[in-house]
């Protein structure tokens, strides 16, 4: 059995759609994979949907973005077969207008700049509920100024360190709350590939609240991936990973299944919710029979 946990769709900040990402999977032979667009819900039904038809197994989650207190750092918690995710909505809307006033003010920054229009603009991000950072780089791209998403001038506009910069930072909720609403959504959270933005300190302290750890990322060195896998171990958290598939938005061509966790790994997130739910109803049926015994 293969999998692959994380993957984008142009409903975000990818570049292909619900159906040619499932359609992709089938064809790369992975059994198993989740569609995680960022602050973004509106695939889980749909999706699970098509990959019933193409024998393909979606499980439902999102990708949340967070703002850590401490560090200003921004992270992501992935939130997967929440059985309440209505009650996600609200933090979905928050943390999509965040980004949206954000997106708009790097869009008007590189009209200004590069003299292009927003519409022009806008019409690469057509699907996606925000205006995100490849799609400005792919209308730059079609306008001439660079024939790559990624690259000088990607590292010039985005950088923090850059004079040139147009980068505009949203703020969201706190990691903790972040894990809080996915709980009460009855989710599973896991943190992020901490490799991706370095944020191993943000990731240990919040080891108490999590349920598991992405691992099996491209991103992820084998170093890391040692040091994470230990951690994983000493506080029992799940382990998962994928390849952050984004299409044409990939930073290095990848394709989907290229990043897999094991299929122990796989198996223990797939069944990890159902033995949670017996091991509570064990519980609660060992202090239903105690009490009476006491009475």
């Amino acid at each position: 059995m293969k999998g692959d946990l994380h993957c984008h769709t142009r409903l975000s900040d990818g570049s292909v759609g619900l159906e040619e990402l499932v359609m992709l999977a089938a064809k790369r032979g992975v059994d198993v994979i989740s569609i995680m667009d960022i602050d973004c819900l509106a695939g889980t039904v749909r999706g699970k949907m098509i990959g019933k038809k193409m024998g393909i197994e979606v499980v439902p989650g999102v990708d949340i973005s967070a703002t850590d207190a401490e560090t200003k750092k921004e992270v992501h918690i992935l939130c997967y077969q929440p059985d309440f995710p209505d009650r996600l909505e609200g933090l979905c809307y928050e943390n999509q207008q965040a980004r949206k006033r954000a997106g708009q003010m790097m869009m008007f920054k590189t009209v200004a700049k590069f003299g292009v229009t927003s519409d022009f603009i806008i019409k690469r991000a057509n699907g996606s509920t925000n205006v995100y950072q490849p799609h400005i780089m792919h209308a730059l791209m079609e306008a001439g100024f660079t024939d790559r998403i990624y690259g000088a001038l990607n590292d010039e506009l985005f950088s923090e360190d850059s004079p040139s910069s147009i980068l505009a930072k949203p703020v969201f909720k706190t990691p903790e709350e972040v894990i809080e609403a996915i709980h009460d959504a009855d989710g599973l959270a896991i943190y992020a590939n901490p490799s991706l933005n370095d944020s191993f300190d943000i990731f240990e302290r919040l080891l108490p609240l999590l349920d598991g750890v992405e691992i099996e990322h491209p991103c992820c060195s084998e170093t890391d991936r040692a040091r994470l896998l230990k951690i994983a171990k000493e506080n029992k958290l799940l382990v998962t990973g994928g390849t952050d598939f984004r299409g044409l938005y990939n930073k290095k061509p990848i394709q989907i299944g290229d990043c897999s966790p094991t299929e122990k790994q796989l198996e223990e997130f797939l069944n990890y919710k159902a033995r949670k739910k017996r091991q509570q109803k064990r519980a609660e049926n060992k202090a239903a029979a105690l009490l009476t015994t006491t009475n």
